[in-house]
């Protein structure tokens, strides 16, 4: 981070580029990280908030190298810390607009302790989760998302591990705001950001992301010209969840509760019996069912999978404060030493 922040009181259009700092990005050539720094930068010049109100904090890993490459206040931390120190810095200053960056290994793993509980707590800042499942910066070690069966350094004869569900877990932990997101998609990743930004409470963005080192590839069903269109499904709230590259396929909730991908204008199918995408139900069951669809059975669904209003934790500190003082006796420390109480400070 560089020593040029902004310091202003006054509404100021600043543009992406002022929020580059001054250091060289050294990630990888082709990485994806570079295009989520890129929406990122275009969202925050959206916001219209002044660069001091910005605060960037990561863990460790290729991700956490982002707080470097924005021109805000930034912090990078220790590993799988994130949550927990953003958390901290959220309640100190609530007004802080907190954008904290993980990858699977550092937010799953070694953090999943603080991810879940940051989730619990809902504290109103945005999480980028970027999944490109495998440990990068270490090497090529196994993740908490790889794919059972990845033969990597640690598991030369594939893993044996149960992957985690980023959704799924998030969702468990009583998640009201999810996304998704690929990083080659740099508008729909701003969207995201923006999203995040406007919901109050810890908002989750997972953005299925292309180490080109270590696990090249790993999301190209999703993500190669040839077969992308019939792979992802982008949701929007109010909107049929239509797909396909010829937008003739969506998806219809089946006699047993799972869905069912069908194609319109067969066996009478139309338009109108595609499901409507509700972000802001309460419910998180269709939530779940949406967010755990995987390739080649399903379209892997984008955009924003939930977004359900609930007090923040900063809000409900605040007026817990607010409460313990208008009954408190006690205003100040004058009331305490005029009141003639006998008291000892030790």
């Amino acid at each position: 981070m560089t020593d040029t922040i902004l310091k202003s009181n006054s509404p100021v259009k600043l543009t992406p580029k002022d929020f580059k700092s001054d250091q060289e990005v050294r990630w990888c050539p082709g990485c994806g990280d570079h295009g989520v720094l890129n929406s990122v930068q275009k969202a925050m010049a959206a916001m219209n908030i002044p660069k001091e109100k910005f605060a960037v904090i990561s863990g460790i890993g290729c991700s956490s190298r982002f707080p470097y490459y924005m021109d805000t206040y930034g912090f990078h931390t220790i590993h799988g810390r994130a949550a927990a120190i953003a958390s901290g810095v959220k309640s100190a200053n609530p007004d802080l607009e907190i954008l904290q960056i993980s990858g699977d290994g550092d937010a799953l793993a070694i953090g999943g302790n603080h991810f879940i509980h940051a989730i619990r707590r809902n504290i109103d800042m945005t999480i980028l989760l970027f999944n490109n499942e495998i440990y990068g910066l270490t090497k090529g070690q196994y993740s908490p998302t790889s794919k059972q069966g990845m033969v990597t350094k640690t598991s030369p004869f594939g893993t044996i591990e149960q992957p985690f569900h980023p959704a799924e877990l998030a969702l468990g932990a009583q998640s009201k705001f999810y996304a998704r997101s690929i990083d080659t998609n740099i508008k729909l990743t701003t969207e995201l950001v923006l999203a995040g930004s406007k919901h109050k409470g810890t908002s989750i963005i997972e953005i299925l992301q292309n180490c080109v080192i270590y696990n090249d590839g790993a999301h190209a069903l999703i993500t190669d010209k040839e077969t992308k269109d019939d792979f992802q499904l982008t949701l929007r709230h109010g909107e049929r969840m239509i797909f396909g590259k010829n937008k003739n396929k969506g998806l219809v909730l089946g006699g047993n509760g799972k869905l069912i991908v069908v194609t319109i204008g067969e066996f009478g199918i139309t338009d109108q019996d595609i499901l409507i995408h509700d972000a802001h139900n309460p419910d998180p069951h269709m939530a779940w069912l949406l967010s755990n669809m995987t390739a080649p059975e399903y379209p892997v669904a984008l955009g924003v999978i939930r977004d359900v209003a609930a007090l923040s934790y900063e809000e409900k500190m605040v007026q817990q404060i607010k409460d313990v003082q208008a009954v408190s006796t006690i205003k100040c420390m004058d009331d305490l030493l005029n009141s003639g109480d006998t008291w000892e400070v030790k």
